[in-house]
């Protein structure tokens, strides 16, 4: 049995959809009753990975874990997942993980999860990918009253992920011991501007969008009202101050799985309904 943790998100989710398609028994941790984006064929068990106490249920007979970071007690949570037996754990981290920044939250935070497992004596496995292509879903809102982006941090090229990429090569990493004491850099195949994003979008939509580049005020602006500030504060470390660079295209994903990994137009073209409706 594999326990998949963040079921529900853009990784997690299809961490367990390729899980279902492996025919391998996977049970889902939710800490809401909201499971419509839960794969059929997948058990899902209630918990809270802030309070290491809920897991029992979660954890009974578990032989790997998917584990997502930056959880109030991650020592705590691993604790429980060593003590119920588990082989392996496969760590969703992030590029920014080891650049020994403490002063950046988002860096520290993964830092502080890499080290909770190394320190939990289960074998494990670091997945770090560079920023997710289904972060383009936030473009959503806009383009239903509109044509027009606004976009921070305009001139990064950034080669983003498809999460369906970052699964299969999790699911290798659940499955076998073989990935063990390994840290993986996993990139998509290209590196790309989000005005070359948004232009493949426009393809696949049949539209003519247009991207306009906010300002730096204009864009601490609008994520500070998104985010906590010290996470606004990470994202300028990143994008503008230049401390993490996801431009590189890496081997990664093609050399764990046997094939490429997505473009952004396949990305694209496979989520094309959730842009499509406009008001």
């Amino acid at each position: 049995m594999i326990l998949v943790t963040g079921a529900n998100g853009n990784v997690g989710s299809e961490v367990a959809a390729a899980l279902v398609d492996a025919d391998e028994p996977v049970r889902a941790l939710s800490r809401t009753a909201a499971t419509s984006s839960i794969r059929p064929g997948v058990e899902v068990v209630p918990g809270d990975l802030d309070r290491p106490e809920t897991l029992a249920a979660a954890l009974a007979g578990v032989d790997a874990v998917f584990l997502l970071p930056g959880f109030r007690d991650m020592p705590g949570v691993l604790a429980r997942i060593r003590a119920a037996g588990a082989a392996r754990v496969v760590l969703l981290s992030g590029g920014s993980a080891g650049d020994n920044d403490p002063d950046n939250a988002i860096s520290r935070y993964m830092a502080r999860s890499e080290t909770a497992v190394r320190e939990s004596g289960l074998p494990w496995t670091f997945l770090r990918p560079v920023a997710f292509m289904s972060n383009t879903l936030r473009w959503v809102p806009e383009l239903r009253d509109g044509d027009v982006v606004r976009e921070p941090f305009a001139t990064v090229r950034v080669a983003n992920i498809d999460p369906y990429d970052i699964a299969a090569v999790a699911v290798r990493a659940l499955l076998t011991p073989a990935h063990e004491g390994r840290i993986y850099h996993l990139s998509g195949p290209e590196s790309l501007l989000p005005a070359d994003r948004l232009a493949m979008l426009g393809a696949v939509l049949g539209r003519n969008l247009t991207l306009r580049a906010l300002s730096p005020d204009e864009a601490r602006a609008e994520l500070t009202a998104a985010m906590p500030a010290e996470y606004v504060d990470a994202f300028f470390r990143f994008y503008v101050d230049g401390t993490l660079d996801e431009s590189t295209v890496r081997p990664t994903v093609e050399e764990i799985t046997g094939r490429p990994p997505r473009t952004f137009r396949q990305w694209a073209t496979a989520h094309v309904g959730a842009f499509a409706a406009r008001k």
